[in-house]
């Protein structure tokens, strides 16, 4: 119904090459099972591939009914299935995940790697999060750092919090194989794909992992708006995994990257930008700040730089409607309460 077209190339499902088109098809399991992604074929053949009865019966086949996650096309097609236009058609959902990979990148950061159960997917929007289910009834929110595209892992990125029951659990007592309770997808933290204005990106602390999901998803989906990432941190450690930023900008000549230190030490030997990470990218549009309400900006951080990036860029020309932020608030523990 959208009026959408993509081409399938050979082998490829219907789902998958929608995805890759940039268009949100509903899903599930992405494997026949469940049934999330059903559709009809107004016109053409398919080959209905590995659909399983209980989620696309006889009848239904019998009537154009497909599941587009394991469909590949025979002929040229007009399909009639959903499309998630945004966070909120896309299902929340409660599923169990298991750690397959823990990764210490930096002191007091953790890469946590969750597989979802064989059957399952989470469908979610570059920039959102899930929520952990905690035993004691206490929830606590990550967002995802790998791109929608890529989901047959979650990928994590948390901080170690003083005090924190969970955050310590995850870097004292967590082990591989250790299965956890999500909820998710949540929150509309995410690029606005009906732009075409410049992006700029602000990340501070674990806020670069939102960041690296949507910077992942334009490369994917081969969207050519030119970027700018700011990341701040402390000092050089906190720049963890900074090998991918140093890679997008090498490979994309639309993308450019900006790391900003505020207290780097002797040790750091840096020459680069120091002080506030979003006073770098004022200092960057010094003299013609007329062109800073030409973008678009996506904060992702601490609440102090969130507020503060909204407050100095919009004194500066950006409309307050062309800024969208994630703030990464912490819960003190339980005996500060």
């Amino acid at each position: 119904p959208s009026g959408h077209a993509f081409e399938v190339q050979a082998g490829a499902t219907l789902l998958g090459a929608a995805l890759d088109a940039g268009f949100a098809l509903p899903y599930g399991c992405r494997n026949g099972t469940c049934g999330a992604c059903k559709g009809r074929v107004i016109e053409g053949r398919v080959d209905h591939g590995a659909a399983q009865e209980q989620a696309l019966s006889s009848a239904e086949r019998a009537s154009g009914h497909i599941l587009p996650c394991c469909a590949r096309p025979l002929s040229d097609l007009v399909l009639e299935c959903r499309e998630a236009s945004g966070p909120r058609d896309i299902p929340v959902k409660t599923m169990p995940c298991r750690v397959d990979g823990m990764a210490r990148v930096a002191d007091d950061v953790m890469v946590l790697t969750l597989r979802l159960p064989v059957n399952e997917r989470l469908q979610f929007i570059a920039g959102q999060y899930i929520e952990f289910l905690l035993e004691d009834g206490r929830r606590r929110a990550f967002s995802m750092a790998n791109a929608p595209h890529d989901d047959t892992f979650l990928e994590l990125h948390i901080r170690r919090i003083p005090g924190g029951a969970f955050t310590g659990h995850v870097f004292e007592g967590m082990k591989e194989r250790d299965i956890l309770r999500f909820e998710g997808p949540r929150g509309s933290f995410g690029l606005r794909e009906d732009s075409d204005k410049p992006i700029l990106l602000l990340a501070g602390g674990t806020g670069f992992a939102p960041i690296k999901s949507i910077v992942e998803h334009t490369i994917h989906d081969q969207i050519r708006r030119p970027m700018t990432l700011y990341r701040g941190a402390r000092d050089r450690a906190g720049l963890y995994l900074n090998h991918l930023p140093e890679r997008w900008a090498a490979e994309h000549d639309h993308i450019r990257y900006v790391p900003v230190l505020s207290e780097p030490v002797v040790n750091d030997s840096w020459g680069g930008r120091v002080g506030l990470v979003h006073e770098a990218v004022l200092a960057d549009f010094a003299g013609r700040l007329d062109e800073l309400g030409g973008h678009q900006v996506y904060a992702c951080g601490p609440p102090a730089m969130i507020e503060a990036a909204r407050r100095d860029l919009a004194a500066h020309g950006l409309p307050a409607w062309e800024f969208f932020a994630d703030s990464f608030s912490f819960e003190p523990p339980p005996n500060e309460h």
